[in-house]
């Protein structure tokens, strides 16, 4: 509800009306907020209704999410930590990250995880920087590498 607020206040601000060539640049943000304002009503209406005082989650149902989230953020913060210095980049971080993830959580073996986490960067690699041409963030070993 709180993105919505902010869609459609910026979306007057530009005006949503119509203008000489059609509809103006807020015309269409404005009506997808005020749909996602109503239905995030609805949907909060509805929860409000069915709430209970039991907990949202049992710890034993957190675990399995926070093996998840903790090395996600672990690996946002790795590509380009806030700050001064360099983070690893794209391709070291997600190396990290599917190593740990594989190796923690779906307890492979050693010889898979470390194939799966070089290969699915280096694959990555090819993919966006040679056949696309889109530059990924890039840290000091590709910088080594001469990237």
């Amino acid at each position: 509800m709180l993105l919505a607020a902010v869609v459609i206040y910026d979306a007057l601000r530009v005006g949503i009306g119509w203008g000489e060539e059609g509809p103006r640049s807020g015309f269409f943000p404005f009506w997808l907020a005020v749909l996602l304002a109503l239905f995030s009503a609805a949907i909060f209406a509805q929860a409000w209704r069915r709430a209970s005082i039991k907990p949202f989650a049992t710890r034993a149902q957190v675990i399995p999410v926070l093996k998840v989230l903790l090395p996600m953020a672990a690996f946002v913060v790795l590509v380009d930590p806030p700050g001064p210095p360099e983070g690893l980049g794209l391709y070291v971080a997600a190396a990290l990250y599917i190593g740990t993830y594989m190796r923690w959580v779906g307890h492979h073996r050693w010889p898979v995880v470390v194939g799966v986490a070089i290969m699915v960067p280096v694959v990555a690699f090819i993919v966006f920087e040679r056949w696309f041409l889109v530059p990924m963030p890039k840290g000091p070993l590709e910088a080594w590498l001469g990237y």
